[in-house]
């Protein structure tokens, strides 16, 4: 939580111009009991009107300012809160775009999202609260206790006799507390990770009936996250009758004491009328306390969460090229004894060995889970292998700065993503393309005779492209990719949803306008392949044949069993 605080040091000269107005304004309320203690013991013994009109007068003032800077110093407080929030989550966001696949499948991504929502809201809770009773509510419970110390102080003895109790009780509560907040916010990962599965697979859970699985499903976690929520809230709320107990036991103290002391003549009734009404803002200020107590254990628990992502290292983020020229007469591209393993899994790619020269063509195919798209991964180093080295241009990828490793590559990912927006910021994506780029761009992805009829570049695309079908949303995602001009395309089983006739087409239109481009095409279907200067065979994370399509007909038996059974005679020729 302390580490947190650096996100608020822009906000100290607002914070403590509304912390100054905060201790005015609560000096000022805690005047009102004493002046009312003066009016009856004091001025009204005297039978006199004036001076009681002008004191009363004086109270009304007071009550007015209080009111005036608690209205003032919330307004700042809550601003302080909202733009505190707002750096916090961008931070958040900035990191979580920067970390490696690595880290990111450790954090889960229904967890970072919970981080950059729920969690950022507690701590705007957090912080919000703390501006508006961290201040008032010390200042009510010390200020009240020396009021009434000046007011009897036997009788302040007797108040604060219950402190250290109440003290003890929220201390050990709130150290419980934090440790089931954790909890509540991991139960809280839980159900959104199942939300966003069963809104991802919607149509899936619909077309085999399994509505009332998932909703069984989704009631586990439902009761689970509820469960833990009770158990945390139910031991915070132990706190507040504890406090109240041992308070209105003080406060019954005070008056059968208070009773004596009259009856002694060793006190004045107009003082003890003050002095419950200090004991009742005391109360109220233990209470606030209690509050504070609870709000900072959630905060404890999401500050940890947070600081998580922000001190999990950028693995890949290289932002200096650790070489200064590139070798003569290199391949392309270079796998060499290239192995590599995801952290929980077996292998996925075992002493790899390939390369392409610049323009070649490389197709991939294989069983599914052969380890086809963890080769893209590993070339765009999404991950770092574990064994052996990947070269672009005779230089090792990790020697390249990561933003200008990336700048050689466009890529149509499987299952990949569009955003809602228009046409053209989809296909655009924020880089500096020209509109005859897009043009040219989604002419040679077959997508521009669609796009047109469909109201142009200025049309809206719903949330994952809902309003386009999937061989449409393939053609724009591969427009996406064409329009930077890459000196490596990557196309991921991207052409899955075209026709032969489309994919033909778009495979023409490769050849001809990208002949320096070399380019990776992960397929299911050997005919998106079968042109490729080279293709590579995977089979589970090995290299079961490399070669041409004519050279593996003949050489490769699982290739050609492929072949056979998609085209037929047609595959040998």
């Amino acid at each position: 939580m302390k580490r947190l605080l650096v996100f608020l040091r822009p906000f100290i000269p607002r914070m403590s111009f509304g912390f100054i107005i905060k201790v005015f304004g609560t000096l000022v309320e805690l005047a009102i009991p004493w002046i009312l203690s003066y009016i009856i013991d004091d001025l009204i013994p005297l039978g006199k009107m004036q001076p009681v009109l002008v004191w009363g007068g004086l109270m009304i003032l007071c009550s007015l300012l209080a009111w005036l800077g608690n209205i003032i110093a919330n307004r700042m407080a809550s601003a302080v809160a909202r733009d505190f929030t707002g750096k916090l989550r961008h931070e958040l966001f900035r990191k979580i775009s920067f970390l490696s696949e690595r880290s990111v499948d450790q954090l889960t991504i229904p967890s970072l999202i919970s981080r950059v929502t729920s969690d950022t809201y507690v701590l705007h809770q957090t912080v919000g609260m703390m501006q508006r009773l961290g201040v008032r509510a010390p200042i009510m419970l010390v200020g009240g206790i020396i009021v009434t110390l000046t007011l009897d102080p036997v009788l302040t003895l007797v108040m604060v006799a219950t402190l250290p109790v109440v003290a003890a009780i929220t201390f050990f509560v709130s150290r419980r507390g934090a440790r089931l907040f954790q909890q509540v916010q991991n139960a809280s990962d839980d159900m959104l990770r199942v939300v966003r599965e069963n809104a991802a697979g919607v149509r899936v859970i619909k077309a085999l009936s399994k509505s009332g699985y998932e909703r069984k499903r989704f009631r586990r976690v439902n009761d689970e996250l509820t469960r833990r929520e009770r158990t945390a809230e139910n031991t915070m709320a132990l706190i507040n009758p504890a406090m109240s107990f041992l308070l209105n036991l003080g406060i019954a103290a005070v008056i059968v004491a208070g009773a004596y002391r009259v009856q002694a003549g060793t006190t004045q009734v107009g003082k003890i009328i003050a002095f419950m009404n200090l004991f009742t803002i005391v109360l109220n200020a233990l209470m606030a306390i209690n509050r504070m107590f609870t709000m900072f254990s959630k905060a404890a628990a999401s500050s940890s969460r947070i600081l998580e992502v922000l001190d999990t290292p950028v693995e890949l983020f290289e932002t200096e090229p650790h070489f200064s020229f590139l070798p003569e007469h290199a391949p392309h591209i270079a796998f060499k004894d290239v192995t590599f393993r995801y952290d929980r899994g077996s292998f996925a790619l075992r002493h790899l060995n390939f390369t392409l020269e610049r323009g070649e063509t490389l197709g991939i195919i294989g069983a599914t889970g052969a380890g086809k798209s963890t080769v893209i991964r590993a070339i765009m180093r999404y991950y770092d292998i574990k064994e052996g080295a990947i070269e672009i241009d005779g230089v090792d990828i990790r020697d390249y700065a990561t933003a200008d490793l990336r700048k050689k590559f466009g890529v149509v990912f499987q299952n990949d993503t569009l955003f809602k927006d228009t046409v053209r910021e989809n296909i655009r994506l924020g880089r500096d393309i020209s509109e005859e780029q897009l043009t040219a761009a989604a002419r040679r992805a077959q997508a521009y005779d669609f796009i047109m009829s469909q109201g142009g570049f200025d049309t809206p695309v719903a949330i994952k492209g809902a309003n386009f079908s999937g061989g449409q949303k393939q053609r724009m995602l591969i427009a996406r990719a064409l329009a930077g001009n890459p000196e490596i395309l990557i196309l991921d089983d991207s052409s899955s949803a075209l026709d032969y006739k489309t994919d033909a087409r778009l495979r023409e239109e490769l050849r001809i306008h990208y002949p320096h481009t070399t380019k990776i095409i992960i397929a299911q279907r050997i005919s998106s392949i079968m042109h490729a200067e080279k293709i590579l065979v995977m089979d589970q994370g090995n290299a079961a044949a490399f070669g041409s399509h004519k050279e593996l007909m003949e050489n490769c038996p699982l290739y050609r069993e492929i072949g056979e059974s998609q085209m037929g005679a047609r595959a040998v020729t």
